[in-house]
């Protein structure tokens, strides 16, 4: 019998309880040999639940524990989780974690702490809920080149914006809905602001680039602002405007981003709608794939969690090296103006100020609209040469968008 712990006992931690004791006889089956919960961290009391009696208050019990060979992480923040995870890595124990924050800020860190004492620290769940990417990155595409990753990684948002392009609702209203469905947190800064959406693109960086950016320091726009002007863009063009988070390369330096796009209906990102997350990668011998799926949610998470723990245990991960990141200087970061794209712009004008407009865009992609306003897509530029273009018309854009293709 293999016996493990969970640090956390909130919806994720009882999730991934669950998947273990429901699906008791296929874990023994995939590992074979049982898999044993404990102890349970947590600062609460659960005595109505099967597993009640096992929970402790002390970390220390665990991790003096030469029985425990491995701790699953579900609780959330930074610290304590982050000392924790330190403090069972050292004492030889594998760590599994759902926690992004940990994970975006001190994931580096803690796989070279797993490599010296000859464990395991594994986070599928920590990206895309129960979506698989973070294993596909490291294994199934080993032979590729990643060229970009992008998507999108927060359902709140998703959601949100859904319902902003179906039924034209305004922004604080759906937002109140998102609360009421539970799909939103009584403070949604963390989503909205684009902040959960910026640890996420932060560790497919990492991932796909072996660069840890700091998350605070990646270009991070929410969608607070986002209001019926940016919609009219897609309906104009058909597709959606989406919360994306991006990854690529730039001259040798790691771009990361998190902004709302427009996504034309060619992009499958475009299709991706309600609660759901999608995540599209791009490499150079593969070519793009997406990956879609529930990403967040108790049970979902959870078996992402549990599919870390089965492969620690079933001695896959001990045959492969945790991969190795560069934790990022200001030199390893590329800039967010030089990134290139198509870039989406609502204007108010005639069709003489739509002709100059795509003469400076340099663009025949233009859509008149009722109300004396024009839509117009750019070619291909960077930030910093849309904006100079754009200026040389002498036009007011009432809103613009990098264009997800």
């Amino acid at each position: 019998m293999i016996q493990i712990a969970i640090l956390g006992f909130g919806v994720v931690g009882s999730g991934t309880a669950e998947v273990i004791e429901e699906n008791k006889a296929l874990l023994t089956a995939r590992i074979g040999d049982e898999v044993n919960i404990k102890y349970i961290l947590d600062l609460r009391e659960f005595p109505e639940h099967p597993l009640g009696d096992r929970v402790v208050h002390d970390i220390n019990i665990i991790l003096n524990d030469p029985e425990v060979v491995l701790v699953a992480e579900m609780m959330g923040g930074s610290h304590p989780a982050y000392d924790f995870t330190v403090a069972a890595l050292k004492a030889g124990k594998s760590v599994v974690t759902s926690n992004k924050e940990v994970v975006a800020n001190f994931g580096a860190e803690l796989l070279e702490l797993a490599r010296e004492h000859g464990v395991s620290y594994l986070f599928e769940a920590s990206v895309g809920g129960g979506i698989p990417i973070i294993r596909p990155l490291q294994t199934d595409l080993a032979s590729n080149k990643i060229l970009a990753v992008s998507g999108i990684l927060n359902g709140t948002t998703n959601f949100i914006l859904t319902k902003m392009i179906r039924e034209g609702a305004d922004f604080a209203d759906v937002l109140k809905e998102a609360q009421r469905l539970g799909y939103a947190e009584a403070n949604p800064a963390a989503d909205v602001e684009g902040l959960d959406a910026a640890r996420k693109i932060t560790i497919l960086a990492a991932l796909s680039f072996g660069v840890l950016l700091d998350p605070n320091k990646i270009t991070t726009k929410g969608i607070t602002g986002i209001t019926a002007d940016h919609i009219a863009i897609a309906k104009a063009f058909g597709g959606a405007v989406k919360l994306i988070g991006h990854t690529e390369q730039l001259g040798g330096k790691t771009l990361a981003l998190v902004m709302p796009f427009f996504v034309p209906a060619a992009n499958p990102v475009s299709h991706v709608d309600d609660v759901f997350n999608g995540i599209l990668v791009d490499a150079n011998m593969l070519g793009r794939a997406l990956f879609y799926g529930a990403g967040a949610g108790k049970l979902p998470t959870a078996s992402a969690v549990v599919a870390d723990i089965i492969d620690i245990l079933s001695n896959k991960t001990s045959e492969r090296k945790m991969p190795v990141w560069k934790v990022a200087t200001e030199a390893d970061m590329a800039s967010s103006a030089d990134y290139v794209c198509r870039r989406a712009y609502l204007v108010e004008g005639c069709v003489r100020c739509a002709e100059k407009a795509k003469a400076a865009l340099k663009t025949e992609e233009c859509v008149m609209l009722e109300g004396g306003r024009f839509a117009v897509v750019s070619a291909p530029m960077s930030e910093t040469e849309a904006t100079a273009a754009f200026a040389s018309t002498g036009l007011e854009a009432i809103v613009s968008l990098p264009v997800l293709d």
